[in-house]
């Protein structure tokens, strides 16, 4: 495996190593608004902060039971090569992810670092995402549980709570379900239907989310299919009432910002590090 992810990257067989991780120079970490994110210093600082983030979104996906069998990625834009995502190894469990098995990719599908076989779903899901969409740094799509269940009703979800509100007339649903998407094409048709929103309901398969950093994407994610549960709920309970119109797109400005998102998976990520901090290696 061929670290370069302190480096600004090259094709070079080697690059520097020693240098303690963003995690471990900004701790202990600042207090600051949400729209007052302190910037990482220059290209190797970004990158290594977005390798970082992404590690712990596994892991985190893996607590929250994201990881059914082989099926789910989560991928990150490299900051210097920006047809370049990172992603995780086929294969390799979700718990049990770490920076430096992270692979990064090219937009033929080619391996740039790292070793390991890549999910053809993966590629055609993601590439097709982040070349439509340039203001996308991560997009997250597993087979979580709620998730599933949902997109079987072909429709996408009511804002019936706060919290599904981040999500209104912010999502979208995908419902031309073909089997595994293995093709760039049909990638290019999930990325049509996501359009400008930050998720999109997949018929018959599942959900995915993207954002504009590695934590809004994650914590999406763990909130689209917590909505996804709730509705699930509310239905099999009875005739729920959905918020309005005006409170919904209120409600939806004041919880479905990134930088909120970005606050949100930082609590989690505390926690995990401190936990397993072998992520970080």
């Amino acid at each position: 495996m061929t670290d370069l992810s302190l480096a600004p990257l090259t094709r070079a067989k080697s690059a520097p190593t020693g240098n303690p991780s963003t995690l471990q120079r900004h701790a202990p970490l600042r207090k600051f608004w949400f729209d007052d994110v302190p910037p990482r210093e220059g290209i190797a600082a970004e990158r290594r902060y977005r390798q970082e983030r992404l590690a712990v979104a596994f892991r985190l996906f893996a607590h929250y039971g994201f990881d059914q069998g082989l099926a789910g990625h989560i991928t990150a834009r490299d900051p210097e090569w920006t047809d370049h995502f990172w992603v995780n190894p086929f294969g390799k469990h979700f718990s049990r992810m770490r920076v430096s098995d992270l692979l990064l990719v090219n937009a033929q599908g080619e391996i740039v670092v790292g070793e390991g076989p890549v999910n053809q779903a993966a590629f055609a899901i993601h590439a097709a995402i982040h070349e439509a969409r340039p203001d996308v740094v991560a997009a997250a799509h597993t087979h979580s549980l709620y998730g599933k269940a949902w997109s079987t009703m072909g429709r996408t979800l009511d804002p019936l709570t706060q919290d599904s509100c981040a999500f209104y007339q912010d999502h979208a649903l995908f419902d031309d379900f073909r089997g595994v998407v293995l093709d760039t094409d049909e990638g290019a048709r999930i990325a049509a239907a996501l359009g400008e929103r930050k998720a999109v309901i997949l018929k018959n398969h599942g959900i995915l989310t993207a954002g504009p950093s590695v934590e809004a994407a994650a914590w999406w994610y763990i909130a689209l299919d917590n909505a996804c549960h709730a509705q699930l709920l509310a239905e099999a309970a009875g005739t729920p009432q959905a918020i309005s119109h005006e409170v919904a797109t209120l409600t939806h400005e004041q919880v479905g910002r990134a930088n909120g998102a970005l606050f949100a998976f930082q609590s989690l990520l505390e926690g995990l590090v401190e936990a397993e901090p072998d992520v970080l290696t």
